[in-house]
């Protein structure tokens, strides 16, 4: 039976790139460009909360980087390298030869080699921890507490999908095998906006990435900023599958559903072209869906301009009682 060090030299040892010391040693090495500041972000992924036990091994291993190279986008931040915590219930090497297949292989295409982590046994079930790092200069990071009263809100991608996928494998909408099969490489295989992240500095005042929620995500940011805003529900792009669902749940699916690792993001009035190339350089989509404003508050109009009651929360892993 292969050991823990037998695992890693098979699955999760790789050359490291020049300049780096990676899976090996006490620590990894890695440089920084001279002149830019570290970015770095962890995420925590637990089998029966983030993931269900059957989901496909290499759509685990993309996602479980993909949601930590989301946090880099968000941030304007160019990413460096990663590390791997994996706390396995038993040994399944097709499983794992899977998982780490679809984890190298995002991280060879944004440039973010793994470069250290652990494994270790555990007593119950899968848990996997991703720490990500990245670089940007001083000054250029796209943090949340920077949008401004007048600034455009803007999204990236298109919304609902995810949380629909989930809701379906959750048993808790009736099984509806097309609309599964239309939604759920939205849940499983998220795309992390790390170009157009990169493309919007020193455009964009602020950005989040859209994890537990639009709405949730965005009064982050409005928090942060001190600001509020409002929002246009016809402009917000959402997932074509989605187009027969009833509103209630649409609506649900588009303002509240999380998993979804698209920007949110502010940037002036004046600079909408800009951000429209930006877009179009880094091969995404983004809508421009409402305003921010200086009065505090986050509230949601139709078609008709009438503001939307009984708006759904994001996902909390600690909600109120």
């Amino acid at each position: 039976m292969a050991s823990e060090f037998d695992l890693i030299a098979r699955y999760f040892t790789r050359a490291a790139p020049a300049g780096l010391l990676g899976v090996g040693d006490d620590c990894a090495l890695f440089p920084v460009p001279p002149g830019e500041q570290v970015a770095t972000s962890t995420d925590l992924l637990l089998e029966g909360r983030h993931f269900f036990p059957d989901v496909d091994p290499k759509a685990l291993g993309h996602k479980a980087l993909a949601v930590n190279l989301s946090d880099l986008a968000a941030m304007g931040a160019r990413p460096v390298g990663c590390v791997l915590g994996l706390a396995l219930p038993r040994l399944d090497e097709p499983w794992l030869a899977a998982f780490a297949d679809g984890f190298h292989a995002l991280a060879d295409a944004h440039g973010c080699p793994l470069i250290g982590g652990d494994t270790t046994r555990s007593a119950h079930d899968l848990a996997i921890s991703v720490t990500v790092f990245g670089a940007v200069a001083p000054g250029q990071a796209l943090r949340r507490d920077g949008a401004r009263p007048g600034d455009d809100v803007w999204v990236s991608g298109e919304l609902g999908a995810a949380d629909v996928a989930y809701r379906l494998l959750d048993g808790q909408y009736p099984a509806d095998p097309a609309l599964l099969a239309a939604t759920r490489d939205a849940l499983e295989w998220p795309q992390p906006q790390v170009a157009l992240g990169l493309a919007l500095r020193g455009i964009a005042h602020s950005a989040i990435d859209i994890s537990d929620g639009l709405l949730q995500d965005l009064g982050h940011i409005l928090a942060a900023s001190r600001v509020g805003a409002s929002l246009h529900y016809e402009r917000i792009p959402v997932a074509a599958a989605l187009a027969s669902m009833d509103e209630a749940p649409l609506r649900r699916a588009v303002l509240g559903g999380g998993d979804v690792y698209q920007l949110c993001f502010t940037a002036p009035a004046s600079r909408r072209e800009a951000v429209l190339a930006a877009a179009r350089s880094a091969g995404a989509r983004a809508a421009r869906i409402g305003e921010i404003r200086q009065q505090a508050g986050l509230d949601v109009q139709d078609g008709q301009g009438r503001t939307l009651a009984d708006l759904p929360a994001g996902f909390d892993h600690f909600p109120a009682a």
